[in-house]
């Protein structure tokens, strides 16, 4: 049986994120893969409510799905994409980040959070791949958090991440047809795609550039200063996107590299186990409140200043 292989863009159509996207799926057709590619703008989504109780109903063992799964069209590309054996994302670049479109629809997937489905018993594990590709008009300064916050969207569904690129300095519609190196670096990511699909899921490795990013785990380029997280555990140094925790050593040549501790990748967001203790943090802190009813009384009587207060609008 082939691969299945899907694409999903956030991008203008026939434009710069179609075409490397396009460039990418083409060679894993070309290997087999059955390919499915959709553009978001086609679809009608909305935005999460907020409402929780996706995450309340995990938290107590039940998969109540989202509130939403009748109201727009996630749902029905969920259903699809989860069956995916390897998903490309591409999305533009707008003020640093990907696009609300993007963001939009990937926001969405807490409901579908596989580690805690899996953790409740709902679904069985399954392993997914995916690779990302972000495209801006200028250079990586502007582009900055993109790349970081798509990958930081893929982890709800336990995507492994084994290759992204940045197309930069395209800013006008169809543009990177004037690029050929970025054209063949699009094809390349597709040969990874079915190169790591071709290898057995617990060798799964990351085929992207070999230095890429600041981190060793994710390869992001973000890292901040460790603060106290839940129960306590605490780091000098962590990777803002997947949570490795470490410090910061300057090697012979006198340049910087971060180093993981040995226990660095206990929360490890790109990892079910990682994220499992998420689950148990929200039914820690969620379950705190709403099962508390002395708390949920007090804060229904101080919220009712809130609600009473009314501003001018425009």
């Amino acid at each position: 049986m082939g691969f299945k292989v899907m694409g999903v863009t956030a991008g203008r159509k026939d434009s710069n994120c179609e075409i490397l996207l396009k460039e990418a799926l083409l060679v894993c057709q070309e290997q087999g893969a059955e390919v499915t590619m959709i553009n978001l703008k086609d679809y009608e989504l909305l935005d999460c409510s907020g409402c929780t109780s996706c995450t309340m109903g995990m938290s107590m063992g039940k998969n109540t799905g989202c509130a939403l799964a009748d109201k727009d069209d996630k749902h029905k590309i969920m259903e699809v994409l989860l069956e995916q054996d390897a998903v490309i994302f591409s999305a533009p670049t707008y003020a640093l980040m990907p696009s609300s479109l993007f963001l939009k629809f990937m926001h969405r997937n807490l409901a579908y959070e596989t580690a805690f489905l899996t953790k409740i018993g709902a679904i069985t594990p399954r392993d997914r791949i995916g690779a990302l590709i972000a495209v801006g008009g200028s250079t990586r300064s502007w582009q900055s958090m993109a790349l970081e916050c798509m990958q930081a969207s893929t982890f709800s569904n336990s995507f492994k991440i084994i290759d992204m690129y940045m197309a930069t300095m395209v800013p006008a519609p169809a543009q990177v047809l004037l690029h050929e190196e970025k054209l063949a670096r699009a094809r390349e990511i597709g040969e990874n795609i079915m190169k790591s699909l071709n290898t057995p899921a617990s060798e799964r490795k990351w085929l992207g550039e070999p230095d890429a990013g600041w981190c060793p785990n994710c390869h992001s380029n973000c890292l901040c200063l460790g603060e106290p997280q839940w129960r306590g555990l605490q780091y000098p140094i962590e990777c803002a996107v997947c949570g490795a925790g470490g410090d910061l050593v300057k090697t012979d040549d006198g340049k910087w590299k971060f180093v993981i501790a040995a226990n660095g990748l206990e929360r490890d967001r790109t990892s079910e186990e990682g994220r499992g203790v998420h689950c148990d943090e929200i039914a820690d802190t969620q379950g705190g409140f709403f099962m508390d009813p002395e708390k949920r009384a007090t804060v229904a009587e101080k919220v009712k200043k809130y609600k009473a207060i009314k501003f001018k609008g425009i």
